[in-house]
């Protein structure tokens, strides 16, 4: 029998969804360990014995939602090299401009994101080791974009790949944090692009 996207597996992605943007709201505004399972419940709408039914602790709710924000930037990153070459490092540094544009229809997950890592620096924070990789994975893109164009002649910031890319994260966070306290006058990819096509002017071509 064909699904019909209805039925118990329809209701229970929906409960998922609900609770998981209700963790978003939650952890943005109080951070993982000022918010409790309880809270993330009431804002769903749901009980809390139905929010443990779907996430037995807090941990497991954390989890789920970095997924979610992997999986999000995946299939941005995926949409884009369907259309260009996924080699190109232009087309890399293209594709992080358009995460950082699409970023801004989801505040929740950028307070998210913004709170969690300064949160996460402590090493007994559930999602330290999450975040130690993160890094290290997103500087690695970056140095390995940096690198190829250097070698194509194509870049021309007077540091080395590495120190660009660490400058490159770091613009990006600050960034965002700014843009949360005032959305109409701070511009994260336009300034991330200005940047990048200082550095790399073939991007801007």
């Amino acid at each position: 029998m064909a699904t019909t996207g209805r039925g118990p597996y329809a209701k229970t992605a929906e409960v998922r969804r609900k609770i998981l943007q209700a963790c978003v709201d939650a952890f943005g505004d109080a951070g993982f360990h000022g918010s409790s399972t309880k809270d993330i419940a009431q804002r769903a709408g749901i009980s809390h014995t139905g929010l443990r039914h779907h996430f037995p602790t807090k941990e497991d709710l954390l989890i789920a939602l970095l997924e979610l924000r992997a999986e999000h930037s995946s299939q941005l990153l995926t949409e884009l090299n369907a259309r260009t070459p996924e080699t190109d490092p232009l087309d890399a540094l293209r594709g992080q401009l358009a995460i950082l544009r699409e970023n801004r229809r989801s505040p929740g997950m950028i307070e998210l994101h913004t709170v969690l890592s300064g949160e996460a620096t402590s090493p007994d924070h559930p999602a330290h080791n999450y975040y130690v990789k993160r890094y290290q994975d997103i500087r690695q893109h970056y140095t390995r974009a940096f690198t190829t164009l250097a070698e194509r002649g194509d870049l021309s910031a007077p540091f080395p790949p590495a120190q660009l890319a660490t400058m490159t994260i770091s613009l990006i966070n600050g960034l965002q944090m700014q843009w949360l306290y005032d959305r109409e006058s701070v511009d994260v990819e336009g300034t991330v692009r200005d940047f990048l096509v200082s550095a790399v002017p073939a991007l801007g071509r």
